[in-house]
């Protein structure tokens, strides 16, 4: 990193100068489209504790990036030499009301896909907005040393915006701000720029516990403990090879990711719609039915997941999970021909998806007869 900026305003002392910079950053980002920015030191030793904690109890299960990098994740200075403080920042993306998710989940037949994925990769669009603040600082400053961050790095990003006041971890291990839910995304931009640090905000989730009563899986195991291996958005994102059977029926029509956690959230109540035209649903995600995704040919996955987050998980983990939601779903003679004609041409393990799911149906069906 260049190291001269931090030494002329350490040189000249005048906190004042860092104290309008900072005002400045904070306008800047809320006109790039930011809800909130704010500002952290480096210093991330209990999350350091938790994460190691976590990783001993192997609850990141396949997820082996997440020891890849030793302490680089709660270390930023390791990460990114010359760091001594980070510019944090979140982007509200709720795309509709809390009663229509309800109502898609409800749904039987419908397909569940987790509101942060409905419209472009967040990665790219906020990257792109940190950049522009990057920008913006070295025209008013000169040249500095930073990095931006948006999902893309060993970054433990929400216990960065906790430090810097962005909201607090809530029971459920996501970031709750306390006047707008947790609805947003999260973005760093570390940097040699020694910046005046934000209060950290108390927690306030009390003796709330809906969220782990809520969790269809039972992943989040005590209070800010999430076992990843039993979490959907694991099962249905994370996860490259079968889904546990015990775990199946749970999963019910979501086929990428979950949110009951945050539906049932009472922060949640002041969550507010995104103004962020990218961020609204493509191709009707938000409504589609299991039938129809699930006769998608892998051009037509590929074309109406362009430029989304659901692209990542490939065409095969997207047809193993929608056999999974037809498992659970109420039998018909189209839902059962649609499972067995997809048997004539597809992978091993989307097969396998399909074959437990008439399965079900076949169980399903002795049963009421």
């Amino acid at each position: 990193m260049n190291t001269n900026t931090t030494l002329t305003y350490e040189q000249q002392g005048n906190r004042q100068a860092l104290s309008a910079l900072a005002a400045k950053i904070k306008q800047w980002g809320q006109e790039l489209g930011f809800a909130e920015v704010a500002f952290s030191d480096t210093d991330l030793p209990e999350a350091e504790q938790h994460l190691a904690a976590w990783l001993a109890k192997d609850f990141h299960g396949e997820m082996d990036y997440m020891q890849r990098h030793g302490n680089k994740r709660s270390r930023p200075a390791l990460l990114q030499p010359g760091t001594v403080s980070i510019i944090s920042v979140r982007m509200d993306y709720l795309p509709e009301a809390a009663s229509a998710m309800q109502a898609n989940l409800d749904a039987p037949t419908a397909a569940y896909i987790s509101r942060y994925a409905l419209g472009r990769d967040y990665h790219k669009l906020m990257r792109n907005r940190l950049q522009k603040l990057a920008d913006k600082i070295q025209a008013e400053i000169g040249a500095f040393g930073y990095r931006a961050f948006v999902d893309s790095a060993p970054v433990l990003e929400k216990a960065i915006a906790e430090k810097a006041g962005l909201g607090w971890i809530g029971k459920h291990s996501n970031l709750i701000n306390r006047k707008a839910g947790s609805w947003f995304f999260l973005g760093e931009i570390y940097t040699d720029l020694p910046l005046p640090s934000d209060q950290p905000t108390s927690a306030h989730c009390g003796d709330c516990m809906a969220c782990l009563a809520i969790c269809p899986t039972q992943a989040i195991v005590a209070p800010y403990q999430v076992d990843a291996r039993r979490c959907v958005s694991y099962l249905t994102i994370e996860l490259h090879g079968a889904i546990p059977e015990d775990l199946r029926p749970l999963i019910g029509n979501r086929i990428y990711g979950c949110d009951d956690c945050q539906l049932v959230c009472p922060w949640n109540r002041f969550a507010k719609l995104t103004g962020e035209g990218d961020f609204h649903p493509r191709h009707r995600l938000n409504t589609q039915q299991l039938l129809a995704v699930f006769a998608w040919t892998e051009a037509e996955f590929l074309a109406k997941t362009e430029g989304s987050a659901i692209r990542r998980i490939g065409y095969e983990r997207w047809l193993r999970n929608i056999a999974v939601a037809l498992g659970n779903a109420p039998s018909s003679p189209e839902l059962l021909a649609a499972l067995q004609a997809k048997m004539a041409d597809t992978s091993e393990l989307v097969k396998e998806h399909v074959l437990w799911a008439l399965r079900q149906h076949e169980k399903n069906k002795d049963r009421l007869s």
